[in-house]
């Protein structure tokens, strides 16, 4: 089947209708809407729907979330788009007065101090009388404020265990360290790049020599801002009041009408004379002036392997874990925890199914009916990818025992549902950053293509809209 009439003008094909991919499709008509001649845009997806991992479900009056249930706007992009696109007024934040997050220890919830962020405190007194770390652990944490820095380099990188263990040491690693990173990356600490994820810390560490001083300055450093920022109107996480399709619905709509088609998939990109041809499954073809490849690393590797072996060989380069959550609906009754949280995260140490839980229905308005509680578990990844592999009824089974002896979970969900996404997550070894420039590298030897996507430059919603609608101007940019 031969290429369909083409217009006057360009063509560019984007591959992946993700969040990445219908950012940088949407980009492509933003910057080319004004031009007398627009540039074409045609979108393929290979599944029968578009949002990737983002899917949202209304059931019986819950809003059930299958992947992301939100966004952090301290990163811009996705705030922006969402701004362009004249969808700000439907984001939510999340509950005030819940915002906090337990760890497990021995089985109980013990509250993340206050102050605390992600690896060192910024208060003193909530840490020091926390029940989640034990004293020799504190004692040890607090060694920071003397350990001497560590000098990196310019380019020097570090493994997150790497890192915690040397500044704060083995318990402190186990107990917060891991599961809050491994809520984010699901990953394995010993293997995850610091300076990929988290460039933060290093630089504080550079900068201040002990993180804890670091926290310190830049908690007063908040406070004394907070009253100019009293009257903000974002949380640092916000959702849509309809759940996170929302985005992709909305973007969905602002493309032409013929651009998009599901059912899709794409088996390899050819380079011709003058221009791409992007040969799809069914055997049918079309040509292009650029490509956008907005699917996973891997499978850009795939399409890309008759063209480039060393292109290919880097994308194919980057592992993934898979990953699952299930979304259980109870009776406010049948649990006994307060719920006075949005949930909690698991340590490894815990030899536990979960990864992480989440309260969906404390942490965002709109979840649940009144009386009831919607909750997430997060299973998988780096760590556990036996438990991705269990069947249902076993996956099921385990989860409610744990929930049982965590929250005082009793009797049976009105509902279940199970959302399984295998190789979705992209691991970040120490010497990403590396692998990712020297894939920058190799894709300048083929001006009009472009790759993007959540395993080059972070794994969040806002740092896919930023990819993709980097390699949508990188695109445009090279057609001149």
């Amino acid at each position: 089947m031969s290429d369909q009439a083409r217009p006057t003008g360009k063509r560019i094909v984007v591959v992946g209708g993700g969040i990445t991919g219908l950012a940088a499709a949407h980009r492509i008509v933003e910057l080319t809407r004004e031009l007398e001649s627009p540039i074409e845009v045609k979108l393929l997806e290979a599944c029968p729907r578009l949002g990737g991992t983002i899917l949202t479900q209304e059931r019986e009056g819950f809003l059930i979330e299958g992947g992301p249930d939100s966004f952090i706007t301290q990163k811009p992009w996705a705030l922006a788009l969402c701004k362009r696109i004249g969808i700000d007024d439907a984001l939510i934040p999340t509950n005030p007065d819940c915002r906090r997050t337990f760890v497990v220890r021995d089985g109980l919830l013990y509250p993340i101090p206050e102050g605390f962020l992600l690896l060192a405190p910024s208060r003193i007194w909530p840490f020091l009388t926390s029940g989640l770390f034990s004293w020799p652990c504190k004692l040890r944490m607090g060694l920071d404020l003397i350990l001497p820095r560590k000098d990196h380099g310019s380019d020097g990188d570090e493994s997150l265990a790497s890192f915690v263990r040397r500044r704060f040491g083995q318990e402190a690693l186990e107990r917060v360290a891991q599961p809050m990173v491994s809520g984010i990356y699901t990953a394995d600490p010993e293997e995850l790049s610091l300076r990929a994820t988290m460039p933060r810390f290093l630089e504080m560490e550079s900068k201040y020599r002990s993180l804890i001083l670091a926290m310190r300055r830049a908690g007063k450093g908040a406070a004394r801002g907070k009253g100019a920022d009293s009257g903000a109107r974002y949380s640092l996480f916000v959702s849509f009041k309809h759940g996170m399709a929302t985005l992709i619905d909305a973007l969905a709509a602002r493309l032409p009408a013929s651009s998009v088609q599901t059912n899709a998939p794409v088996s390899r990109v050819v380079r011709d004379v003058s221009d791409w041809r992007i040969v799809l499954a069914d055997g049918s073809s079309m040509n292009a002036d650029g490509i956008v490849l907005a699917c996973p690393s891997y499978v850009s590797a795939t399409l890309l392997g008759d063209l480039d072996e060393g292109l290919s060989a880097e994308l194919r380069a980057i592992r993934y874990a898979s990953s699952a959550t299930m979304t259980m609906a109870f009776r406010r009754e049948q649990i006994a925890h307060r719920l006075d949280g949005f949930g909690f995260v698991m340590p490894a140490v815990e030899k536990r199914t979960l990864i992480a839980a989440t309260f969906s229905s404390i942490k965002f308005a709109g979840r649940a009916p009144d009386g009831w509680v919607l909750a997430r578990a997060f299973m998988g990844g780096a760590l556990h990818p036996h438990v991705f592999e269990m069947g249902d009824q076993d996956l099921t089974a385990h989860v409610l025992e744990d929930l049982r002896s965590l929250i005082g979970l009793q009797g049976q969900p009105r509902f279940i549902a199970i959302h399984r996404w295998p190789q979705s997550m992209p691991q970040v070894p120490v010497g990403h950053l590396d692998r990712v420039q020297r894939i920058e590298n190799q894709l300048r030897s083929w001006p009009g293509l472009a790759v993007a996507g959540n395993a080059y430059a972070g794994i969040g919603v806002p740092d896919c809209v930023q990819s993709g609608e980097s390699a949508a101007r990188r695109v445009l940019a090279q057609l001149g």
